[in-house]
Formats: structure tokens, C-alpha cells, sequence
């Protein structure tokens, strides 16, 4: 097994690789002090990590972008995040999220967090199950949601990439691209929207979607979306995120590309 042990300060790095080495003795322990040097095991020693343990703030980084950065190089890397400052951990454990080792680090930490990665995931009851990274797909009490219409479901997908409301215009755009027949698209649109209100209801979830003054949008507190949970840092969606997105569908492509490049400025520092 071949863990990465990240930090910027030297005392601390050393003490995480003792913890380390005292919780998995048959680990291959590699040390890095700044994000560069990791990705650069990676991609140019081929050493790549089955599991990572990172400070959360590193210079030029934080501990998200590098573990998207990590995960696009190494998908099945698992990312645990190694932090000083309890506000990070109280809103993680506030969230239900676990992922987070508190300094000063010992190995019964590393031990208790290496064994939370075998757990599987807990899914939030009466909540609809999303599932955004790989291919979408939606659940209801653990079995799949059948949508009368293949477009209805991509018109879901679309509200839940947008997070937001949204116009008829700017769905239109995603669902039939190039179509210049406005009030075709209205219509087929008004159709769609009726037949999503209905499979939802049909389930209990009626209220999950959103109209107003000639807007959609998704309440969001009513689902479980590992995408979501991903941008809140939940360290299970992290480790979940596989380098795919929506798969079945071209408009997702630049949400993608936002998870995968934060910015021109975090790409520069990797």
C-alpha cells in the first residue's frame, strides 16, 4: 500500500508519517511538503498513491483542489484531509461528514479514519438518491426511479447540475440545441415539466421541483447528491468522484471541466 503524507511543515509532516507507520506498519510512506512535489510522483515517477493524507492548507493550494487534481491523475486514490484548525472539522462532523484528522496526530486517529474508508456510505432517508458523477442516475428508498420519458430525466439532470432556477430559455438550450422554434421547445418543455412533477409525485418527492414566475429549479434539501456533498468537501463524495460527470449528456461537460480545473490560477500552481 502507498500512502502520501502531505504537509508544509516539517514537525508536523514528521509526526503524521509516525502516526502513519505506526497504524499501517506495511505501508510505503512517501513525505511530500508542498502539493507540486506529490503531483509530481505522479505524473512523472508513475508512484501513484492508494491513499493520501493532506493538510488542508497548503501554500499556493487547498486541500480540495489538490484532491480533485490527485483524484484526475490516481481516480482511485482515497483522500483523507489533516487540518489544525477545528473550525474545518466541527463543520465536517456538523455535516455528518468524517474524512478530517485533527493535530497533534496519533495513530488511533489514522486507524479509526483508514477503517471509516471500508464503511460504506450512509444515504440520508426519505431524500431522493442522486447520483451525478459516472453516469446520472436517481433512486427513491434504494430502487431506481422510472421516468416516463428519456428527456424527463435529463431535464432533472439539468436542474440538479444547475443548482439554481432556471429559465425556459437556458433549458432549452441544453435540451435541444440549435432548435430556433421557440415555441416548440416551450411546448415540449411545459410537457416534460409535467411529466417529471408527476413521477416525483408519484414517489413522494412532489416538492422537489421549483416554479416560479417563469422559472425551474430544484429544492435541494431534498436530495442526497454525491455532487453536492462533493462542494461541501464531504470526503466521501471526494473519494467517490471517479473523473466522470453525467456522463450520458454533452451539456455536463462544463461542469466537469470546473471540477476538474478550479481555475487558471490553481492550475498554474499545480
Amino acid at each position: 500500500m502507498i500512502i502520501f503524507a502531505i504537509d508544509d511543515e516539517m514537525a508536523m509532516l514528521s509526526e503524521l508519517h509516525q502516526a502513519i507507520q505506526e497504524a499501517c506498519p506495511e505501508a510505503d510512506i512517501h513525505d511530500f511538503r508542498f502539493a507540486a512535489e506529490a503531483l509530481k510522483a505522479i505524473t512523472e515517477n508513475g508512484v501513484i498513491p492508494d491513499i493520501v493524507f493532506s493538510d488542508i492548507e497548503l501554500p499556493g493550494m487547498n486541500g480540495l483542489n489538490l484532491a480533485v487534481r490527485i483524484k484526475q491523475l490516481s481516480p482511485a486514490a482515497k483522500i483523507i484531509f489533516v487540518t489544525g484548525y477545528s473550525q474545518y472539522a466541527l463543520e465536517a462532523y456538523r455535516q455528518h461528514i468524517n474524512g478530517y484528522v485533527l493535530k497533534p496526530i496519533d495513530a488511533e486517529q489514522i486507524r479509526r479514519e483508514l477503517d471509516y474508508l471500508m464503511e460504506p456510505y450512509q444515504q440520508e432517508p426519505g431524500k431522493l438518491q442522486v447520483r451525478c458523477f459516472g453516469y446520472f442516475e436517481v433512486f427513491w428508498q434504494g430502487k431506481p426511479v422510472s421516468f416516463g420519458r428519456k428527456q424527463t430525466k435529463e431535464l432533472l439532470a439539468f436542474l440538479i447540475d444547475r443548482n439554481s432556477v432556471c429559465s425556459s430559455e437556458e433549458i432549452s438550450d441544453a435540451l435541444w440545441e440549435g432548435d430556433t422554434d421557440i415555441k416548440a421547445c416551450k411546448t415540449r418543455l411545459r410537457s416534460l415539466l409535467h411529466d417529471l412533477k408527476g413521477t416525483l409525485s408519484a414517489i413522494g418527492a412532489k416538492n422537489i421541483v421549483i416554479r416560479r414566475r417563469g422559472e425551474i429549479g430544484i429544492d435541494a434539501t431534498g436530495l442526497d447528491c454525491d455532487y453536492y456533498r462533493f462542494l461541501k468537501g464531504d470526503i466521501q463524495a471526494i473519494n467517490a468522484f471517479q473523473g466522470q460527470y453525467m456522463e450520458q449528456y454533452s451539456w455536463a461537460e462544463s461542469t466537469l471541466g470546473n471540477i476538474m480545473f478550479k481555475s487558471k490560477e490553481d492550475r498554474s500552481r499545480w
